[in-house]
């Protein structure tokens, strides 16, 4: 049964929508977490332990971010799977290229999904070996999370790539949840601005939330003193 729902292109589109809903979630939770950073280094110093200390008697210390990233793992495998083996399918279904390509109405994200997700990707593990592993942070020391933050922030070229990854992002989370309602049935003529909108809102939302550390650690509203 589930292979034969992997086979066809609605289950396929299926799994992107769901592993699409769990990386979304993610993205809002870890926003919310770096935000803690306004709120001063206790804070967000000590959300990390929180996160490491939570059913630590189940889990073991640090178990469930484990488990955390166990799940995003295999959500990003299947949602990259599936997106380029339906983009492989579409091509099959026209072998031969138009000779004359007329201009399709659609908007520049879903123009640019492809490398879109490709820049996310390749900053995620830059994201990872700076931030999480800290072998690429100036300061990098683990469980000291506001002053890997600050001495990671305080470059502008850090800044600019971050800026990069995130416009990227939103510009992905905006077709991809216009794609997701649509595809639950709230796409239709008298819902479709509605949608967009909130499409739109969602990703700008997300945007200036992660965009808003990083500017404000470079121009000195946060700092490690």
């Amino acid at each position: 049964m589930a292979g034969r729902l992997w086979a066809s292109t609605v289950g396929k589109k299926a799994v992107m929508a769901v592993t699409g809903g769990v990386l979304l979630l993610y993205v809002v939770a870890h926003m919310a977490g770096n935000l803690k950073v306004f709120a001063g280094r206790e804070s967000i110093d000590g959300y990390g332990v929180f996160l490491r200390e939570f059913l630590a008697p189940v889990l073991g210390y640090g178990g469930l971010v484990w488990v955390i990233r166990a799940v995003l793992s295999l959500s990003v495998i299947l949602h990259m799977t599936a997106a380029v083996q339906l983009a492989r399918r579409a091509k099959r279904a026209r072998p031969v290229s138009y000779a004359t390509r007329p201009k399709v109405n659609g908007s520049y994200a879903a123009r640019t999904m492809r490398w879109g997700g490709v820049i996310v990707a390749l900053f995620v593990v830059y994201h990872v070996l700076d931030l999480t592993a800290g072998v690429l942070n100036p300061h990098g020391v683990e469980g000291e999370i506001h002053a890997n933050v600050v001495a990671d922030f305080q470059h502008w070229y850090v800044v600019l790539a971050y800026t990069v990854a995130v416009v990227a992002l939103g510009f992905h989370l905006r077709h991809g949840i216009w794609s997701a309602l649509r595809s639950l049935g709230l796409g239709s003529a008298r819902r479709a601005a509605a949608v967009k909108t909130a499409a739109l809102v969602v990703s700008v939302a997300i945007t200036v939330g992660f965009l808003s550390v990083p500017y404000a650690v470079l121009f000195g509203l946060v700092s490690d003193q």
